[in-house]
């Protein structure tokens, strides 16, 4: 059987009270079905019919709403599960649910406006899945009493195909969010079949008052289609066939990097920024690749890389947000493979990781971001330390906290400061240290603080053929980058610190020749920016190298 799932009345209650706020995946379907749902059994009543019009500003009462309820063929229908939301009157922001009642139902409500949504189900013939018709009307003005009639007949089929053969179809969800005089309603739909028919009812809502979706997942061998179309206007969705071309795609490729702690599978969740959907995780095992193709006209997309934990504990995490893409475009990310360090992300808007305000310092320095800069939420440490020195004399030093996160207090007078944050990793370690001037503010303020970070060439094990010569991007990040660098010098160790080989940086590279197997590339980089600031950040064991034969 099909699986559909429909917001519950508690659920659009609490979406129906607020304005409409970021999207939350939805990671599941909840299972009902029109011959498996409990019944609300309502009180029948005969309908004195009225069309439904302009709310009558200042109307008050209660008024009798009278719902017919058809199916496909026409004949009265127990099989709906139908939602009448308050968006105006003394309910605004409560919903009520009505499901496997009578087909013709008489509800007393408040006069207001309301989103009322309905869902009629059709039994499939034998094997087959159920059929649905999702109906909504984003403007009912309850001013009088009324009858509607709910036919499945008036829907149109919501036909949305990927065009790649292997693609199999795994579920999709309809969505609708109405905003009146401040409230904001939002109603669902989502099924595992493919029949699915849609249709608006009712008058026009205001301007740009109706925002619907429609999301389409399939699965196919290491990948999904993730296929969504949004509108905003006045009306719902009456149907919709989309039927794009490889070329109206764009590709995302997820590479998974093999962590310290051994192989495993890790789970990538793609989906829209904007709005609920029914997400579709994709499995993709430490050294392989997964590979989403998405339709860049839903908008933003967000991705998470869940890498599981070898034994008990969080698992670790990592956010790409609000991601565009163009079509017939090609984006890779990899995740979870060297050189691990600190990444300061100084794009317009990011969120600060080291701020003063007042007497108090706050660090959140991501110090073990991957080699591409995605900042674990969990990441792997077996020790970590944070120290704070004030015009040389130590403030205080944190252990064992989250690297790179920390929190001091200090006197409010302009002083030098020496921040030292170091994590050491089950091989290697990562040490950044640095230096500016700060005094109590009034308001939180940044601290000046750079990173420095290397880009190897590797394989998705973190290694790097042995005995060869190559060149390594080398790219600033934070403070230096806004204001400037008076100076950079990048050194290479083979031999794990004991001695340092000066790098020159030529046109954003430095080149790196690396030692035998099994050995390790340890890098330092020592920078000034153009206000003074200094940096010292040394990776010891950055990366190791493999034989010849070694797999990529």
């Amino acid at each position: 059987m099909n699986v559909d799932s429909k917001n519950s009345p508690s659920s659009a209650s609490s979406a129906a009270a607020r304005p409409a706020t970021r999207r939350s995946v939805l990671r599941g379907l909840g299972v009902a079905t029109a011959a498996g749902a409990a019944a609300v059994c309502l009180p029948a009543a005969t309908a004195h019919a009225a069309p439904a019009g302009r709310l009558t500003r200042g109307a008050t009462g209660t008024y009798a709403l009278t719902l017919v309820h058809l199916g496909r063929d026409g004949a009265p229908t127990t099989d709906y599960r139908t939602l009448l939301t308050a968006l105006s009157g003394p309910d605004a922001g409560s919903g009520q649910e009505l499901k496997e009642s009578p087909s013709t139902v008489t509800v007393q409500v408040p006069a207001g406006r309301y989103l009322l949504d309905s869902t009629l189900s059709t039994r499939p013939v034998g094997e087959g899945n159920w059929g649905s018709d999702w109906l909504v009307q984003p403007r009912l003005d309850v001013d009088r009493d009324m009858t509607l009639v709910l036919d499945a007949r008036v829907a149109r089929p919501v036909d949305i195909r990927p065009p790649v053969a292997d693609a199999r179809f795994e579920q999709a969800g309809a969505f609708a969010e109405v905003t009146y005089e401040g409230v904001t309603g939002f109603v669902n739909l989502m099924t595992r079949s493919l029949d699915l028919r849609t249709a608006h009812l009712g008058p026009a809502a205001e301007r740009g008052a109706v925002r619907t979706w429609v999301d389409s997942y399939w699965s196919r061998p290491g990948g999904v289609c993730a296929l969504g179309y949004a509108f905003q206007g006045e009306r719902a969705l009456t149907g919709l066939v989309r039927h794009p071309a490889p070329g109206d795609l764009a590709t995302l490729v997820v590479r998974a990097g093999v962590p310290v702690s051994g192989g495993g599978t890790a789970l990538v969740e793609f989906a829209p920024s904007a709005g609920a959907s029914p997400a579709l995780g994709l499995p993709v095992p430490s050294g392989g690749t997964g590979t989403f193709l998405l339709t860049p006209e839903r908008g933003t997309w967000d991705l998470v890389y869940g890498a599981q934990p070898a034994s008990e504990g969080p698992a670790n995490n990592y956010f790409v947000l609000g991601q565009s893409f163009t079509p017939g475009s090609t984006t890779v990310h990899t995740f979870d493979t060297p050189v691990f360090g600190p990444a300061l992300d100084s794009s317009h808007g990011a969120r600060p990781v080291a701020q003063r305000t007042g007497d108090a310092l706050d660090l959140a320095v991501p110090l073990l971001a991957d080699g591409e800069g995605h900042a674990p939420s969990s990441p792997l440490f077996t020790a970590s330390t944070v120290t704070l020195h004030r015009n040389g004399t130590l403030v205080a030093t944190r252990r064992g906290e989250k690297p790179g996160h920390a929190s001091f207090t200090v006197p409010a007078g302009r002083a030098s400061y020496r921040l030292t944050a170091s994590a050491t990793r089950s091989r290697g370690s990562v040490t950044a240290a640095w230096t500016f001037t700060s005094a109590a503010t009034a308001t939180a303020t940044d601290l000046p603080l750079s990173a420095v970070r290397f880009g190897p060439d590797l394989a998705l094990d973190g290694t790097a053929p042995a005995h060869t010569t190559s060149r390594v991007a080398v790219t600033v990040e934070g403070a230096a980058r806004r204001s400037g660098v008076r100076s950079l010098t990048v050194s290479v160790s083979t031999d794990r610190g004991a001695t340092w080989t000066q790098a020159a940086v030529t046109g954003g590279r430095i080149t790196v020749t690396t030692p035998g197997p099994g050995k390790a590339v340890s890098l330092r980089a020592e920078l000034t920016d153009a206000h003074g600031n200094t940096l010292t950040q040394t990776h010891i064991d950055a990366y190791v190298t493999r034989s010849a034969t070694g797999a990529r």
